[in-house]
């Protein structure tokens, strides 16, 4: 553990990932220390998958990546295939919204799990195997000894994502990525995951990028927050002062979302229309939606800049 933190976990700067003309991701720059937990949230097309994906080389073609991402200070970018598979599931690790899509479906889940402490831990196949059955056990799996032998089809659609935050967590990444992990388990599991996370977090000093649109689970893991809106960052803070003081409009209205037992009302605010088309996109990306634009707001493109002391916003009127 003293190796990891004589660096940040994670320092990305000027991220782009871009699809021939298109950026889908624009200029994107954040940290994570070890042993905290950055939530990025915001609505489905905000990049926010997008960047998680070039944290682990795996933007897929035709997609390019420029910038900068260092891990524990070595720059990640320009990686070879062998460099990126070497660490994946080692130093980094992927959380996957679909877990169809990263687990094997000719290989036992028990096997896939105690695999990765096999490769990359240097374990011997027996206590592998047994510390996969007890993290089946800690992500809430009932009979993890016999769904340890199961293939995947023959799990449910929650248990496949628990045995894949299991399978995450078996190397022990100094960063864990955690795209939507727990969107779809009931709310009992979804606890006891976060706790699992935090437990892992709090013994091996990993760092965790959590990816949500569930502010209300955000708020509970987060120790910081960026808000991304159309592949770029608008808002950035310590959880704490961004729930208190968010400054951003695009912030304050998914905040206003969240159910409030101190404030009943009838129907919850939403915000109104959709992000917009990058490849159309003039002056603030947040304009057309935005309760308080003004005609300026549409002319020109506002950069991320500090509002106060370490919170940064990307707003004229912020």
């Amino acid at each position: 553990m003293a190796g990891r933190v004589s660096a940040p976990s994670l320092e990305v700067s000027d991220l782009v990932v871009r699809f021939g003309q298109r950026a889908v991701v624009d200029r994107v720059a954040y940290r994570i220390e070890p042993g905290r937990t950055l939530g990025v949230v915001g609505e489905s097309g905000c990049g926010k998958s997008m960047t998680a994906l070039s944290l682990l080389g795996l933007v897929p073609a035709p997609g390019e990546v420029a910038g900068s991402i260092r891990l524990g200070g070595e720059e990640l970018i320009g990686q070879s295939r062998a460099a990126w598979r070497g660490m994946r599931g080692r130093r980094v690790a992927m959380i996957f919204q679909e877990p169809m899509t990263a687990l094997n479906p000719v290989m036992r889940v028990g096997t896939q799990i105690a695999e990765i402490m096999v490769l990359h831990k240097g374990a011997s196949w027996e206590a592998a195997e047994a510390e996969a059955v007890r993290l089946l056990e800690a992500v809430g799996i009932a009979s993890p000894r016999d769904r340890a032998r199961n293939y995947p089809h023959q799990m449910s659609g929650g248990m496949r994502q628990r045995a894949m935050i299991a399978m995450a967590l078996a190397g022990e990444p100094g960063l864990l990525v955690a795209d939507e992990p727990t969107t779809a388990l009931d709310v009992t599991i979804q606890a006891q995951i976060l706790d699992l996370m935090r437990e892992l977090q709090a013994r091996t000093g990993m760092a965790i990028q959590f990816i949500s649109h569930n502010l209300a689970v955000v708020s509970e893991l987060a120790h910081d927050i960026v808000v991304m809106y159309a592949g770029r960052v608008v808002e950035r803070a310590p959880a704490a002062t961004l729930f208190a003081h968010p400054r951003h409009p695009y912030t304050q209205g998914l905040i206003a979302t969240l159910p409030d037992p101190e404030r009943r009302v009838a129907r919850l605010p939403v915000i109104r229309g959709g992000v917009p088309n990058l490849d159309h996109v003039t002056g603030c990306r947040f304009a057309d939606r935005c309760p308080i634009a003004e005609p300026s707001c549409r002319s020109a493109e506002p950069e991320l800049h500090v509002a106060a002391e370490g919170h940064d916003v990307a707003c004229f009127k912020s």
